[in-house]
């Protein structure tokens, strides 16, 4: 059976990795932090993702996956999977290719003759063709292929383990036959397999991604226009969701998507897009992104249209820190973003979140992040709930009534059982409803 390498331990490297032990192979993950390999050699996962703690766990303990720092530990395996980070350069809209860069060009020397580099990190398209190119000239022996991830946050180990398509961009029958190889057991569940050249694997990822991003800044669009006109999003969505062209997912408007994929992807796309002569083609993602961060601007508007300009001295209670439920990731989250422009027009934040408020402290330390969702809203002159998590939708508003100054709550995602907080006695506002 292959020997596998994973380069890189983040969220992706670490799911892939257990993902591909769990299915029978060797695998060896590798990473220059010294205390994430710790972690992870114990069976613990530094962040939170449902079901992969529980898988690592088994997965080190079946003895088929272990982690370390030395890349020597590779020169045995036959395929190396590339799941380091891209993120947006300090600089411009570009993605920073430092990681893939240097995992290739440490790969390369150590990776035995016949094996398989395979990129899986989001890169700009015509960085895999670049990269073939460095190895032609550091090792010849080895090929290049690139099999772009597809992961939501919140269902990682599923979309691994049971993805709904499996994406290849190869140069070479061989190169295809030992993916196919890799993923035997998925493609025996009947996942759809699609083959690629390097510059199409490369754009399928940005392309899905600029779509979705597309979809939600649509009917967070419509629900500018709702409020302006009186209308009621929520519904909107619902009657052209019905429509098997437009479908429901994604239509829910809200304070927009945030996170580390979405938003770096496209601005990446964009600046690609410019570099490549084509800037024409992209030049909507430009308003999409607009749209996306006007949906957090918007629901301060809200705020302020209930407590008034001037929010010094205000008590507001922010249920979510994690740019997404069951997730504990707060980059470049919607929510935080809108807690941090409320404390600094001088009210006083409080954020809860079940999972991340300790990577929102490690960010933003001048926020109060609170525990329990009682000391959150405790004395709070409105709520704004900014995360989906379902334990803010199974709250109930009449038993909370008496824990807050005033009976607002802005429903920044459109999730809460509107009725509910209404019969309740509760002053509902949310984006797109009158």
């Amino acid at each position: 059976m292959l020997k596998l390498s994973v380069i890189g331990t983040g969220y992706l490297g670490a799911t892939h990795a257990a993902a591909m032990s769990s299915l029978g192979f060797e695998v060896v993950g590798v990473d220059i932090d010294p205390k994430k390999i710790e972690l992870l050699s114990q069976g613990k996962v530094p962040f939170f993702e449902p079901g992969l703690g529980e898988l690592l766990a088994a997965e080190i303990k079946s003895q088929r996956l272990k982690f370390t720092t030395d890349f020597s530990q590779i020169s045995d395996c036959d395929v190396h999977f590339i799941c380091v980070g891209t993120p947006q350069r300090s600089d411009s809209l570009a993605a920073d290719l430092t990681y893939v860069d240097t995992s290739v060009a440490s790969v390369a020397p150590r990776a035995k003759a016949g094996s398989l580099i395979v990129g899986k990190s989001t890169v700009p398209v015509g960085t895999a063709n670049r990269l073939a190119d460095v190895l032609r000239g550091a090792n010849e022996k080895v090929e290049l292929a690139w099999n772009p991830e597809f992961l939501r946050e919140g269902f990682a180990v599923e979309d691994t383990l049971r993805p709904n398509r499996l994406v290849v961009g190869v140069t070479s029958d061989r190169a295809e036959e030992i993916l196919k190889e890799v993923y035997a057991s998925l493609l025996k569940d009947g996942v759809p397999w699609i083959r690629a050249d390097l510059p199409t694997a490369e754009l399928v990822k940005v392309a899905a991604n600029s779509f979705l991003a597309t979809k939600i800044s649509f009917i967070n669009a419509m629900a500018e226009i709702c409020e302006a006109a009186g209308g009621d999003v929520t519904v909107l969505a619902r009657a052209i969701g019905y429509d098997p062209r437009i479908g429901s997912r994604f239509l829910q408007a809200g304070i927009g998507f945030g996170g580390g994929c979405l938003p770096k992807d496209i601005r990446a796309f964009m600046a690609r897009s410019e570099e490549l002569g084509a800037r024409q083609s992209l030049e909507f993602l430009r308003e999409i992104d607009s749209i996306n961060l006007r949906a957090r601007a918007r629901v301060i508007d809200l705020v302020k249209v209930e407590l008034g300009q001037d929010l010094k001295g205000k008590r507001i209670a922010v249920w979510g820190a994690a740019f997404k439920p069951d997730s504990d990731d707060v980059r470049d989250s919607p929510a935080l973003d809108i807690a941090v422009e409320l404390g600094k027009a001088g009210a006083s934040v409080r954020v809860h979140d079940p999972k991340a408020i300790e990577p929102a402290r490690a960010r933003f330390a001048h926020l109060d992040f609170t525990e329990s969702i009682e000391s959150c809203i405790a004395g709070a002159d409105v709520i704004l709930h900014l995360t989906e998590w379902k334990i803010y939708r199974e709250i109930n508003p009449v038993a909370i009534k008496s824990q807050v100054n005033q009976a607002i709550v802005i429903d920044g995602r459109n999730s809460l059982d509107k009725e509910l907080w209404v019969r309740a006695g509760w002053k509902f506002r949310a984006p797109g409803r009158a």
